[in-house]
């Protein structure tokens, strides 16, 4: 093994014990691991924070769960909670990571060794043919600790202006908009509607759909309209606003929605014959009332999005190098403030990413 770190043994993580309030986050001292053949060690920079980090806490991802992602289940121990039914508890989350290369595996690129990098989180490791996934930080140790272990083609190198923490913004809120927008074939001129315009992904897709040369109608709180139309939205509408008679029957040609919740059914009337609605997400609740009739009296499309497709990163990669997105990074907060973190994500009072900042020492 390649390597120009030293042999330090233990780091510092928060390990998410099981479902449940925020003492299943535990910071403590674990070991380090190593990159083994095909793997690379990674010094975590900084890390982001997401909707699926609290979710797989709380175990929302259960069956049994009805509720929006406010932070409200309590209910310890639910086994079923993880995206493949199970999580691999204790674990380590974090699916954005910003990290220097400090080891490679046998065989490996050195050439990567001391390279600034982001990870591809949703890792394909039976290919893109297929549909199955790893997930940095669901499946598999993620970013909340000094070092983590990856796939050597999870990652890419960077060379940009771009500080740590705003590059620990990208990975699992663009790459996730960048999918919906790749597998709904989103071009120029189309007319896009983005319910919660506002967090990560939102915002993200506001900018990549502007990007695209796509009409973006964005919906936000009342108190951050500003901010949206400041990341180039045409239209911005509050949730105050009666969509319907805003908008107008059939007016939108794509919808982007990971907000789901009651609202589903309006998002499928304003949709164009032949449309689109795509979702990787559903914070206002999962459940949702569907009129099959509206579904396929208008040729309407249904798509689901979590694995990503094979040109969404390296997309990505580009759009940073030659300046095309910019960051939008509301906050950082040191690792073991944690739970701080968190309880400010569900305040939603933020436009952006919330990013954590492993402790550089050894």
């Amino acid at each position: 093994m390649q390597s120009e770190e030293k042999a330090l043994g233990q780091m510092q993580a928060i390990v998410t014990t099981g479902t449940g309030g925020y003492d299943r986050l535990v910071y403590t001292r674990v070991p380090m691991p190593v990159a083994d053949s095909g793997m690379v060690l990674l010094k975590v920079l900084a890390a982001g924070v997401n909707n699926t980090d609290i979710n797989t806490r709380l175990g929302w991802y259960a069956a049994s769960v009805d509720q929006a992602t406010e932070g409200t289940i309590t209910i310890d121990d639910r086994h079923d909670g993880g995206w493949k039914n199970a999580t691999p508890f204790p674990l380590i989350q974090g699916a954005d990571c910003c990290g220097k290369v400090m080891s490679v595996g046998q065989a490996g690129d050195t050439a990567l060794i001391g390279r600034r990098v982001l990870v591809r989180p949703c890792m394909r490791e039976h290919g893109f043919d297929r549909m199955d996934t790893l997930w940095l930080g669901s499946d598999c140790d993620g970013a909340f600790a000094q070092y983590v272990a990856v796939p050597q083609a999870e990652v890419f190198a960077v060379d940009c202006d771009w500080t740590d923490a705003e590059l620990a913004t990208i990975p699992c809120a663009y790459g996730t908009a960048e999918n919906m927008i790749h597998r709904a074939d989103v071009g120029a001129g189309m007319r896009v509607l983005v319910p919660g315009a506002s967090g990560g992904v939102g915002s993200a897709l506001v900018q990549l759909l502007r990007r695209r040369g796509a009409e973006v109608v964005a919906v936000t709180s009342p108190s951050k309209v500003d901010d949206i139309r400041g990341i180039s939205a045409d239209h911005v509408l509050t949730r105050d606003n009666d969509l319907s008679a805003a908008l107008g029957p059939e007016s939108i040609d794509v919808v982007i929605d990971n907000v789901g919740g009651p609202g589903f059914g309006t998002m499928l009337r304003l949709l164009r014959r032949g449309g689109c609605y795509v979702s990787s997400g559903a914070i206002a609740g999962p459940i949702v009332s569907l009129d099959l009739r509206v579904m396929y009296l208008k040729d309407i499309t249904l798509i689901g999005c979590t694995a990503w497709d094979e040109a969404v990163f390296p997309n990505l990669m580009s759009y940073i190098t030659n300046g095309e997105i910019r960051p939008l990074l509301a906050a950082t907060y040191s690792l073991d403030r944690i739970a701080d973190a968190q309880r400010d994500f569900l305040q939603k009072r933020h436009i952006g990413k919330l990013v954590l900042i492993p402790p550089q020492e050894s």
